[in-house]
This record gives structure tokens, sequence and C-alpha cells, in this order.
């Protein structure tokens, strides 16, 4: 960083510590944890694109490319005033940035204004989420001609694009957790990935795991107790453990499954209210629902998530699995969330530190680093009041009925 002029040696009173976070591709994320310097820093409230419209932008589209911004923060110069409280301190010395680092509270914000001061005009073919830029058109000479503008836009500005995570000439191309293209726009498949791929429950703690969740939203679910009835009779106290699965039961089970999957229960997302995310984590999952209240005032799920965690990662104490749930949330909801203030609800007490979390757990403190691209609060709810991400972390792992 200081041979390309990303950095430079400081002298500033200012000093926040580094910590190196590795990425989903391999590679390591150099990350400032500047918490203390974010909360004396006054918000800028730019306003962020409606995810639902820049979709249906591109949804009508034939023909469709979208870039990716190299390292898009940095290719934003910062002021001489800014410089000094950007400093890092490392074994080496004290380091401050000439550009714009990853972290700082009004990153997300500084970056759209530019992206969109570098569209300004384009606005018919070409529209951008932070630093991915998409542009769209209905045939293919007028695409070629779009693309090149753009491309003449980046190169003007001094701008650059990572090859490797472009997509040129597409009819459907995956956008902001979407496919889209050709008139047609798919939400993200995770959305009721993990209601569709539910096991048929082996045990009793099983039914009831599902029956959790069900129940959650059973208000508006018509006849939901006469529909749940083979189900809830396998959970009484005379009925054993290992459950005798019946035709009447798989019944249950599928028209509950597929009510999970529609209307009124499952409901299109408003960019213009503020999302719920929950989250929770088992021993051997974790899982979480992106909700949000619809013109009934209930809250609504909007996505569902589930995962399976690994041998490895079934061995972290409490805490950093819990912790774990909400950073495999946050970066599936990206789409829905990034940019945007919302709130999080978790049952466990001890994350409510996580804003605030010491070098004492390094995986812990890398993981809040991860997130400070996002706006949240964490607020604790009873574990009896979380029951459908508390379902969803339980819902694929089959559990011995020996």
């Amino acid at each position: 960083m200081l041979q390309m002029g990303v950095i430079r040696p400081s002298g500033s009173a200012w000093a926040s510590p580094v910590v190196l976070v590795p990425k989903p591709d391999g590679e390591i994320r150099f990350c400032v944890d500047y918490r203390k310097l974010n909360a004396v820093t006054r918000p800028d409230n730019y306003p962020m694109p409606r995810t639902d419209e820049l979709l249906e932008k591109l949804g009508r589209a034939q023909f469709i490319s979208t870039l990716d911004l190299t390292k898009g923060y940095w290719q934003v110069p910062l002021d001489e005033s800014a410089k000094e409280r950007s400093a890092f301190i490392t074994h080496l010395g004290l380091y401050e940035f000439n550009v714009l680092p990853f972290g700082l509270r009004n990153a997300p914000a500084t970056f759209q204004r530019l992206v969109d001061g570098l569209l300004a005009g384009l606005g018919e073919y070409a529209v951008a989420y932070l630093d991915d830029v998409a542009i769209f058109s209905d045939s293919w000479a007028d695409h070629l001609e779009h693309l090149q503008k753009v491309l003449e836009r980046i190169r003007e500005a001094g701008l650059t694009v990572k090859a490797k995570k472009c997509q040129i000439g597409l009819n459907r191309v995956t956008y902001l957790g979407h496919q889209v293209g050709q008139g047609t726009i798919s939400p993200l498949q995770a959305k009721v990935d993990a209601i569709q791929k539910w096991p048929v429950p082996k045990s009793k703690k099983q039914v009831q795991s599902f029956l959790g969740l069900a129940g959650y939203y059973r208000r508006f679910v018509p006849h939901y107790s006469q529909i749940a009835a083979p189900l809830t009779d396998l959970t009484k106290k005379k009925q054993p453990n290992a459950v005798q699965w019946t035709e009447k039961c798989q019944k249950a089970f599928n028209k509950l499954k597929a009510t999970l999957m529609s209307d009124p229960v499952l409901r299109a997302p408003d960019f213009d209210k503020p999302f719920l995310v929950t989250t929770d984590a088992s021993e051997r999952g974790v899982g979480a629902v992106l909700m949000q209240k619809g013109p009934d005032q209930e809250f609504h799920p909007v996505v569902f998530l589930s995962k399976k965690l690994s041998e490895r990662e079934s061995n972290w104490s409490v805490t950093e699995k819990e912790c774990y749930a909400i950073v495999y949330a946050l970066e599936k909801l990206r789409p829905y969330v990034w940019g945007r203030r919302f709130h999080l609800q978790t049952d466990h007490a001890a994350l409510k530190w996580l804003h605030t979390v010491k070098e004492t757990n390094k995986k812990l403190l890398r993981w809040s680093l991860a997130l400070q691209d996002f706006d949240f609060d964490i607020q604790h709810i009873s574990g009896a009041s979380n029951k459908v991400a508390d379902a969803l972390s339980r819902e694929s792992f089959p559990e011995s009925t020996g």
C-alpha cells in the first residue's frame, strides 16, 4: 500500500488498530478497526438507490453487462484534514490513508455519491449500487454503444474494474442477489430454499422445531390448527421420540411448507420501510430470517436462511456460533440491508457487545470488523421469542432416534 501511494507515514494524534480478515476467495483483506472514530463521526445521509427500482430496470433488458470497480473505496482520494483521522498503528509505525479506507462510517454514502456522479446523464441504460455497475439495453447494437460510453466515463475518471468479476453482454445476469434479464426477475433462491429443503422429521423434537416455525406465522394461515393437527399429535407426551410418519402427516407437512412460501406469509421487500433480521445458532447449524412489517402492521418474512456447520465450526463456543450466524446472514442479505439502517435481533445477550469486542478473541474481532460496512443495532430478545431463526438453525440436522 505504501508503494502504491494508498498510505503514507503519519504523525497524527489519531490511531486505530489493524486486523487482517480472510476473504471468500482466499485473499486477505486489510481492515482497520475504526469503531471509536465512527462513534464520533457525523453521519452522511446521502440516499442509497432503491434495489427494487434498479432490478426493475434491468429485468426488462435483453442484454446486460455488470462491472465491478476494483477496491472501490481506494479509488476515492481523502481530503488532507481527513487523512490524519484515518491513521492506523502497526509494528512498523504509524501510517495514514491517502484514499478512502474500508470501515469508515460514511464510506458507502461517499462512494455512492461518486458513482452517481460518474453515471450522471446515463440513467436510461446504466445504474450502480455502490461498486456494482450495470449496463442494460434492448438491442445488441445499442448495448455495444452504451457499454462503450460507460467504459469511457470510467477511464476518464481514472477508475478501474476487476475483470474476473465482470459479466459482459449476457441475456441474464446475477445482480444484487437476483437473476435478472429478458423480462424476468428471479429472487434470491435462498429466500425459499430453507423451507423447500426442510427434511421430513424423524423425531418428536424435529417435529416441534418445524411447528415452531410454522406456528409463528399461524395468524396468516387459515385453519392452521386443522392443517397442523396430524403433526401436533406426534408431539404429545404419549407418543414415542421416533415418530411414526403417515400419509396424513406428509400432506400436512407439504401444505404448511407451501403456505410458508406463499402470500400472505412471504412478502416482497419494501425498501422504503426498515428491515428486521433475526438470527440464531444451534449445535450444528445457523439460521436467520429477514422480516418486515406489512400493511397489517404484522412482521412478515422476506427471506429464510439456514446453513449446516462443518465439524470444525461445530466445535466453536456458543458466542462464536451466534456471531457467525450474524456474519453469515448479513453477507447473504447484503442486497437488502447494505447502506440502510436496520435492526438485528439475537437471543444471545453476549453479542450485544459485538461492536465493542476487544482483542481477547481474534475470531470475534475479525467478524466485528467485517460487519463495519453494515449500519445496524443489536437487540437482545428471549429465546422463546426467537422461534423462527431457532427452527431454521436446526431444520437440516437430523439427530439420533435410537
